[in-house]
């Protein structure tokens, strides 16, 4: 569960069992905080929060591991011709996020208006701002979801309602949200695809900087894979299934699950294609 909400305390079944049990409500109270405190008491589910709006440092690397890149606009908006980052990946932040903050203009012309928020996971090395301009620039392009005239999309702050958030999250937390949602992301063991839960899109942080199989013996760069990827998640909470290749040798419709394969098409990215909707037969 993805909730900052603190649960409500439940009442002493033995409260009234006499004076001896309620003498140690006060060393409980004192203890508790220090438990959390040495990690010893961990929230069992990723809690979104607000403030601060900052990532904090990563803690350092591991002398015989090579370190990830710093956060910066080149770890997040890859070279046109890169087909993955370099260094290594995180596998597991904190389970908290941070919200990019403010308000970004209205994406398309016309049609319902559905806001929503970005997050990044504290520990991915990620900058949220940086994240959102790019989830934003794919989302507000005329071959999006926005393109026929019959939706808009905004993003808000972490402060704002919202009717869904997309969430850059490690390899582990992305695997125990998606599981909590009731999608199985795991490949050969491990957390491996990105995945919608009801109000959740969540990107996967190895997919993010490493791309994936299809895409990378097709010499796809990454800028392209992560249009596909974000298209294809926000599709799903748009209502939108997974979708076969209608052409083997053609553009891969965004619904087909081209992290796994593309079967028999080639990669595409947009959900719209000669402005039309381009869509496969369903699966």
């Amino acid at each position: 569960m993805i909730d900052s909400r603190v649960p409500k305390a439940t009442a002493d079944p033995t409260a009234s069992r006499g004076g001896r049990r309620r003498r140690w409500w006060p060393v409980a109270l004192l203890v508790a905080p220090l438990l959390v405190t040495a990690g010893l008491l961990l929230p069992a589910d990723p809690v979104p929060v607000s403030a601060p709006e900052s990532v904090p440092p990563p803690a350092a690397a591991p002398a015989a591991v090579a370190p990830a890149p710093p956060i910066s606009a080149t770890s997040a908006t890859a070279p046109q011709d890169l087909l993955l980052l370099p260094g290594r990946v995180p596998t597991k932040g904190t389970g908290r996020f941070t919200y990019a903050a403010g308000r970004g203009k209205v994406l398309g012309s016309a049609g319902l208006l559905r806001r929503f928020h970005v997050a990044v996971e504290r520990g991915a090395n990620e900058d949220p701002a940086v994240f959102a301009a790019q989830v934003e620039a794919t989302l507000g392009d005329k071959r999006s979801w926005i393109g026929d005239g019959r939706l808009r999309l905004q993003r808000v702050s972490g402060i704002e309602q919202a009717d869904f958030t997309v969430y850059l999250a490690t390899r582990d937390t992305a695997g125990r949200m998606c599981r909590i949602g009731g999608v199985n992301i795991t490949v050969n063991g491990r957390p491996y695809t990105s995945c919608r839960a009801t109000g959740r899109v969540i990107i996967n942080l190895d997919r993010w900087r490493l791309s994936a199989r299809p895409y990378l013996v097709a010499k796809v760069p990454l800028t392209i894979y992560r249009q596909y990827l974000i298209n294809h998640e926000t599709g799903h909470e748009l209502g939108h299934h997974h979708e076969g290749c209608p052409k083997p040798g053609g553009p891969a419709p965004v619904m087909v699950q081209q992290t796994l394969t593309l079967r028999g098409c080639v990669p595409y990215a947009w959900p719209r294609r000669g402005n039309q909707r381009f869509e496969g037969p369903s699966r």
